[in-house]
């Protein structure tokens, strides 16, 4: 019991994380595009850097050390760009308001067309959320399962994850914030996001575990990596650069990117 109390507070721990960059919301403003912009190319930096250098390759080593080099590589891909069909599947039936128009300014959407743009950026905020769920999922039954056969490595990965997930609140959050105005439901939602990192856990320990293996883990998170891969190209960076401040977009993605890296150095020595 002891064990399976430390695993499951260090993934809870590590799944609410979201709701530290969630609580950015509440000391952004509304007229603040420079800082959307940022914000939303910082949030696409980590996505693609945290899927094609670190969730990628754990799913080809996992697959390939399960099926051998040929059919390991073949089935992450199949998992990579299933995700992406998955999500791009999702994306097309949610309906959406045609907007003719470029997006502007946050205090011109609110003086005309507000509903079209906003729901837009309501939209992309749901989306990432939808990926962040996803991916804290098969994260949170790592993080347990790890912690639970040896909880200093289950310390280490929770804090690694933690950081990994305080930007995805962020991904989250402020494109709620900007679409509704409301910072509670924009922290709130950050931090749903992160819940299904615990309920993944528990779910896995006690459901899923008989059937666990290197396959099913590689391609989840292959599956993960795409659609991470496509929430960022599809929706972040767009967004980010509409507001026409393409540059700081730029910056920020590059910043995400390099923030992640280190993180992820200093985490693995």
């Amino acid at each position: 019991m002891m064990q399976f109390l430390i695993a499951f507070g260090l993934t809870l721990f590590a799944g609410l994380a979201t709701g530290i960059g969630g609580a950015l919301a509440f000391f952004t403003k509304k007229t603040n595009t420079k800082f959307l912009a940022v914000s939303l190319g910082f949030s696409a930096g980590v996505m693609i850097y945290v899927s094609m250098i670190e969730i990628f390759f754990k799913a080809k080593n996992a697959l390939t050390s399960a099926l051998g080099e040929f059919a390991g590589y073949w089935a992450v891909l199949g998992g990579f760009f299933g995700g992406i069909v998955l999500i791009a599947v999702i994306d097309k039936l949610i309906p959406q308001a045609k907007n003719p128009h470029e997006l502007r300014k946050v205090e011109e959407m609110e003086a005309s067309s507000a509903p079209i743009n906003k729901q837009k950026l309501l939209r992309m905020g749901l989306f990432t959320a939808l990926a962040v769920t996803i991916h804290n999922f098969p994260e949170g039954l790592a993080t347990f399962l790890s912690a639970y056969q040896d909880p200093k490595l289950g310390v280490a990965i929770a804090l690694a994850i933690a950081i990994h997930n305080i930007p995805e609140g962020i991904a989250v959050s402020i494109p709620v914030y900007f679409a509704t105005g409301n910072r509670k439901k924009a922290f709130l939602y950050s931090v749903l996001s992160g819940v299904s990192e615990p309920i993944g856990a528990l779910i896995g320990f006690g459901l899923l575990l008989p059937f666990i293996n290197d396959v099913v883990f590689g391609v989840i998170f292959a599956a993960v990596a795409g659609i991470m891969v496509f929430i960022s190209i599809d929706e972040l960076l767009p967004s980010a650069r509409e507001y026409g401040e393409a540059h700081l977009s730029v910056y920020g993605m590059v910043a995400g990117m390099a923030i992640m890296g280190i993180s992820l150095v200093l985490f693995t020595l």
